[in-house]
């Protein structure tokens, strides 16, 4: 798929670019996660304002389990965690 090979390309040619973000919104939650095999290493968030998104005609409106046993994060055997915006 094109997106997971963007994104193993940008890890390998983006040296200088610490974080590197699977859109689980855009992409949905499976690929989001897998993402995270091909060099991503930020998950994304939640969007206040899907607005763009929905417009793009994406079908993921939905709510992601936190810090759970079942989180994507989880499954892929990866410490998830939370940003601050202070």
């Amino acid at each position: 798929m094109t997106y997971l090979r963007t994104q193993a390309i940008a890890r390998i040619v983006l040296d200088n670019v610490p974080n590197i973000q699977a859109s689980w919104v855009t992409m949905g939650p499976k690929i989001g996660q897998v993402a995270l095999t091909f060099g991503a290493n930020d998950f994304g968030s939640l969007m206040m304002e899907e607005n763009v998104v929905s417009a793009a005609g994406t079908t993921w409106r939905m709510t992601l389990p936190r810090c759970s046993g079942s989180s994507p994060t989880r499954a892929t055997c990866r410490a998830s965690g939370a940003r601050t915006t202070a």
